[in-house]
């Protein structure tokens, strides 16, 4: 571990947009740092210039930034760092630690043709040859890995890990285009940033037991490694980053608040006793790496669901809701909710939010607010609009004229006319649902006619009886 102080990082490769399993990966390591003080850096490993794309990047950025995961200091691109990973393979070059190999492709695919039969490692002829320099001929530079034994890591959640060096090839740590390899730059750079913990899917553990003889030919000190069980899909197969349905766009378009899907990413693969509810500050205080996991965790989608339920429950503070459902409409270029009527959207969304499971229920529940008139109908609400129904509203209408405008009074009104017609509270309450909020399904009328006042809701009757609505078409 490089000194005392908790330094992690999130390095995704910029070769497609934010999976769940990068989002999981990046939130333990913020909240790692975020428990103990220390650092957290986002840097982006985009050695692989042929895949890496801005387009990824940007869409790995707002992933994060709409999770409320925040980094430290300036986003960093390992591109950028090139000349100093140049000057530690000139170090291990100049010590021993690696060597330059000439080999062709040919060249490789015929000795492993010579060497069938024999172990898989591939093994170049350059390895130990005292000719090292071929001025009209491209190379490689190949890291000198042991050829006996075992390289042993001591890893936080899986314990001691050993693999058979027999294995492992004198890997690539520059390529012939003279760009260094992922397996190099990222140890160089987590030295260089004084990575202390590495925490990380376990899909990487082979990498690691690579990753370790670059630190020791350079003799540098190893960080603690925590290496997090994969997720699967709630078939119990391993995700892939093509499943459209694992990209974080996808939690974001169906409104899951970022608090809930925070909450939710925590629990998979890791644990504070039996809590499943918890807010993001309870998160930051239990963080430690002895409650993670060795098996794979499972996506479950009812859980999400009640998770974001739950989280919608709890806010006490309407305004923050607000914040957030407007959050959501600007992710999908709509603008946010006008001035005028955020009286009116508080007053819904303190009703609204203990029933709905995200900010897409939401959005919809407040719909009638601020409608457009006359007002568009579903095909269900239509319905209900049937000569009859208008026939009960005009008298319901006539009655609502008269009264001071209050729940009480409101409510009064309909019983009484419900008692003069001799029918169900639900016939007189469905046609009138329709005129107010254009649905065959929203609120209490009654909190509808409330949060709308007197003058919109006998507007927007009067409307109805008259026949002015459209229909979806």
């Amino acid at each position: 571990m490089n000194g005392s102080t908790v330094t992690t990082r999130f390095a995704p490769s910029p070769t497609g947009k934010l999976h769940i399993g990068g989002a999981r990966t990046a939130l333990f390591n913020w909240l790692f740092a975020r428990a103990h003080k220390g650092q957290f850096y986002l840097r982006i490993e985009d050695t692989d210039h042929e895949r890496s794309t801005s387009i990824a990047v940007t869409a790995i950025v707002e992933g994060l930034e709409w999770l409320g995961v925040d980094w430290d200091g300036e986003l960093l691109f390992q591109r950028d760092r090139r000349h100093r990973h140049l000057e530690c393979v000139d170090k291990l070059l100049a010590s021993g630690g690696a060597y330059k190999c000439f080999c062709t492709p040919e060249d490789i695919e015929r000795l492993n043709h010579q060497a069938k039969g024999s172990p898989t490692r591939f093994t170049s002829p350059w390895r130990d040859s005292p000719r090292s320099h071929h001025p009209d001929r491209p190379f490689c530079v190949r890291l000198k890995m042991p050829q006996s034994g075992t390289t042993q890591i001591d890893d936080v959640v899986h314990g001691r890990g050993r693999w058979d060096n027999s294995l492992f090839d004198d890997w690539v740590i520059l390529r012939t285009s003279g760009t260094p390899t992922y397996n190099f730059a990222v140890v160089v750079d987590d030295h260089d940033m004084a990575i202390s913990h590495v925490i990380r899917g376990d899909d990487h553990l082979i990498n690691t037991a690579k990753q370790v003889h670059v630190y020791r030919a350079l003799g540098w000190a190893l960080p603690i490694f925590a290496h997090v069980p994969l997720i699967l899909d709630e078939n119990g197969k391993k995700l892939s980053k093509r499943t459209a349905s694992v990209g974080m766009e996808t939690y974001i378009n169906e409104g899951i608040p970022a608090v809930a899907m925070r909450n939710y990413l925590a629990r998979l693969g890791w644990s504070h006793g039996n809590d499943e509810f918890f807010t993001t500050e309870q998160a930051i205080a239990w963080f430690d790496l002895n409650g993670l996991r060795k098996s794979a965790a499972r996506l479950d989608a009812k859980k999400l669901a009640h998770l974001s339920k739950k989280h919608l429950s709890a806010y006490r503070d309407e305004s923050q809701l607000l914040d957030e459902l407007n959050q959501f409409r600007q992710w999908h270029g709509e603008a946010p909710i006008k001035p005028e009527y955020q009286t009116q959207v508080l007053a819904a969304l303190a009703i609204l939010k203990s029933r709905c499971k995200s900010l897409l229920d939401l959005q919809a529940g407040i719909a009638f607010i601020g409608a457009e008139r006359p007002l568009t109908l579903d095909e269900k609400a239509a319905e209900q609009l049937d000569d009859r129904g208008r026939a009960y509203l005009k008298k319901l209408n006539e009655d609502l004229a008269k009264i001071d405008w209050s729940r009480h009074e409101i409510e009064k009104t309909m019983k009484n006319r419900q008692v003069s017609e001799s029918i169900r509270f639900e016939d007189l309450a469905r046609p009138l649902r329709a005129a107010l909020t254009g649905r065959a399904a929203s609120m209490g009328v009654l909190d509808v006619m409330v949060i709308l006042g007197a003058k919109e809701t006998l507007g927007r009757i009067g409307e109805a009886i008259e026949g002015h609505f459209k229909t979806v078409p």
